[in-house]
Order: C-alpha cells, then structure tokens, then sequence
C-alpha cells in the first residue's frame, strides 16, 4: 500500500522543481511583450489587498505542490508511467485548459485566452506543460519504487 507521507513528500519536492524550473519564463515572455502570470496576482488579491513578490512566489510554490498530487497519483495508479515526461506535458495541456483558460477567467470575469489570441495562450500553455513535464522527469524514481511492478527504464515499462 502506498503511504500518504511518501505521496505528499514526493509532491512537495517534485511540484517544488516543477515549480522552481518555469520562473524563468515570466521574464522571457514578458519581455517579448507576452501575457504571463497574470491569475498569480489575481489569486492572491482574494486574500491579501496587496501581494508583493515574495508573496506570489510562495503561492505559486503552493499551487505547485498541490497541482503535482493528482498527475503523481496517476502515474501510480495507470500506465501512464510508462510515458511520464509526455504524460506530465498532456496533463500540464489539459490543466491550462481547465485551470487558466476556462476556470479563473470565468471566475474573475475576464475574456478567455482563445479570445485573446496565441500571445495570450501560448506563454501559459507553454509553463504549464513544461511544468507537468518536469514533474514526469523528477517523479520517475518515486514512482518505480513506489510502485515496483512497473518499473521504467528510458521511457519504456518492462
């Protein structure tokens, strides 16, 4: 059976790495002029009138975290971890999709990015599957010895 403890602290470490490896994007993309992190400042308005950076950077550590648990519990439970690098960039798609494009414009009222365009869609896209990727790549030896039956090697499961 699985511990819990192992679960959390893989989903620390790996969401932190996950997490730690997109920040140099904002300032690449926001130099081209893109739009980047722009639901971080949004988000933590809900419950600090103004949030300074070293606010938004402990929630985007926090929001790492808890985003990382439900992509390593299905490299656990499926076969998914025969793929983890291209499952966790699949998983990072679908979390743009679900999280940034539909949910939090809905919820704070703002345009989707589809309306915006690909300046507007594709920084964010992009963070969010490197992201899941990241977390594919730094989860694999938490995954094989978690769940020794299914063990990967160079991608494959044998």
């Amino acid at each position: 059976p699985m511990k819990i403890k192992a679960l959390l602290v893989e989903s620390f470490r790996s969401g932190t790495i996950a997490s730690v490896a997109i920040v140099p994007l904002s300032p690449i993309f926001k130099s081209a002029g893109l739009r980047i992190g722009h639901y971080g400042p949004k988000f933590a308005g809900l419950y600090v009138s103004d949030p300074q950076p070293w606010l938004l950077f402990v929630q985007h550590l926090v929001i790492g975290w808890v985003s990382a648990l439900p992509l390593l519990l299905v490299f656990l439970a499926n076969q998914a971890g025969r793929w983890p690098v291209m499952t966790g960039a699949a998983y990072g798609a679908a979390y743009y999709v679900a999280i940034n494009s539909l949910a939090l414009p809905i919820y704070f009222n703002d345009p989707l990015p589809w309306q915006l365009g690909a300046s507007t869609v594709l920084p964010s896209l992009i963070g969010h599957v490197i992201f899941g990727a990241v977390i594919g790549r730094t989860s694999r030896h938490f995954v094989t010895r978690t769940n020794p039956q299914r063990v990967v090697t160079r991608g494959r499961s044998i």
